[in-house]
């Protein structure tokens, strides 16, 4: 049996020219800046608590290890949802799954504003891992359905800023309202937008047949070669460095730096906006150069990490390796989606899967693992922890199977 079954398609044309072909470019852009307003909103959701740790923390009588769980668990559930909703729902109209997980998403906002108690809080974050890992197993890849073949590059580079965009605009935003109204505030103003996104989503995705039936024996030959599990080793060392320390970054600006909250909002500003730039150079560099700038981005994020809890005891110090951090981590996504992309360029959401899948099973043990050292020793231990893990993805992505 192959790996992928093709759905038939109509006899004139195939699925993908009906979806590019059949559609005005000002609506494919459109549908482009929905997919990526809905994923910010999935990535703002999902990395909120970094900058409301403490807040909910304190609401519920939590430490902030344990507050940590709610990063840990939505990570280890978008690792199972990843594979298991594409699979059983392969023959789903996409544009519908889409949607409908919109629509679980403010759900699950609705429901962290109301919870009286931290495991309803759990209950939610439950049904965020579950939106996490569908929704971008299915929409990461989708920018070639949507745009002619010329735009598609620019147009998964426009996707995959989501990513950095959480953190320039979503938490220094929702840390800022939360300042103001509440933290409970802040869950209800994304439900709010989830819903709007939904909107959008209606209105500008065509309909998205699935091209190919993903089945787990494809997921399977991904995981035997040799590229895939060198970028699953890579994806791991340098995805646990980051959340492993960036989950306990406003503990650690509050304790050591001694930044009031509203500085401390300027410096996750300062993060975000320094990984947009990141995104979109690594969109422009990473498929003729893969290998070198991933390895330069781990080095990069080693070295802030290892001088953070040394500089970082001064405000400019930690704005400055702040900085140079949120450049690195950037780059990250776009250089994993890409490694996998390239290693299985004949199953495209398979290999979205994977990604997904990795990416979300390592954000949630680098929390689990950081909020351990942080509740065992310190802050500032768990930032040296995260740069020796750096460093060891910068030596991996240079090994000779991580050949791009």
């Amino acid at each position: 049996m192959p790996a992928q079954t093709p759905v038939p398609a109509a006899p004139a044309e195939s699925a993908t020219t009906v979806a590019v072909t059949a559609r005005p470019p000002r609506r494919g852009r459109l549908a482009v800046l929905s997919l990526t307003l809905g994923l910010f909103s999935i990535v703002t959701t999902e990395i909120l608590p970094i900058g409301l740790l403490t807040p909910i923390g304190d609401a519920f009588g939590t430490s902030d290890g344990t507050s940590g769980l709610m990063m840990t668990l939505p990570g280890f559930l978008a690792a199972v949802a990843a594979p298991a909703v594409t699979v059983s729902a392969a023959r789903v109209d996409r544009r519908r799954m889409l949607c409908l997980l919109m629509a679980v998403l403010a759900l699950a906002n609705f429901l962290a504003a109301g919870a009286s108690a931290y495991w309803l809080m759990m209950v939610s974050r439950v049904l965020v891992g579950f939106v996490i890992g569908a929704f971008w197993s299915i929409g990461a890849g989708l920018a070639e359905r949507l745009v002619p073949a010329e735009q598609v590059g620019r147009a998964t580079a426009v996707i995959f800023s989501a990513v950095p965009l959480g953190s320039v605009l979503g938490v220094p935003a929702g840390t800022l309202l939360e300042q103001l109204a509440g933290w409970r505030v802040v869950f209800i103003a994304m439900g709010v937008l989830a819903l709007a996104v939904l909107g959008a989503l209606l209105l500008s995705l065509p309909p998205l047949p699935p091209q190919q039936v993903t089945r787990l024996a494809v997921l399977r030959d991904l995981l035997g070669t040799g590229r895939v599990r060198a970028g699953l080793v890579v994806t791991f060392l340098i995805v646990t460095a980051h959340f492993g320390t960036y989950t306990y970054v406003t503990p650690f600006l509050a304790d050591v730096t001694h930044a009031s909250p509203g500085l401390i909002t300027t410096f996750l500003l300062a993060f975000g906006a320094a990984g947009v730039v990141g995104n979109f150079l690594a969109g422009a560099w990473a498929r003729r150069a893969l290998r070198p700038i991933f390895a330069s981005t781990a080095a990069l994020l080693a070295a802030a990490c290892l001088l953070l809890p040394v500089l970082g005891t001064s405000r400019a110090g930690a704005l400055l390796l702040l900085l140079v951090w949120g450049l690195a981590y950037g780059a990250v996504p776009v250089c994993s989606q890409t490694w996998f992309a390239t290693a299985a360029p004949h199953a495209p959401e398979a290999a979205s899967v994977v990604f997904t899948s990795s990416f979300q099973a390592t954000i949630s043990l680098g929390a689990l693992a950081g909020g351990a050292v942080v509740d065992a020793a310190s802050v500032s231990a768990v930032m040296f922890i995260g740069a020796i893990a750096a460093a060891l993805a910068a030596g991996a992505c240079l090994g000779p199977r991580c050949r791009a």
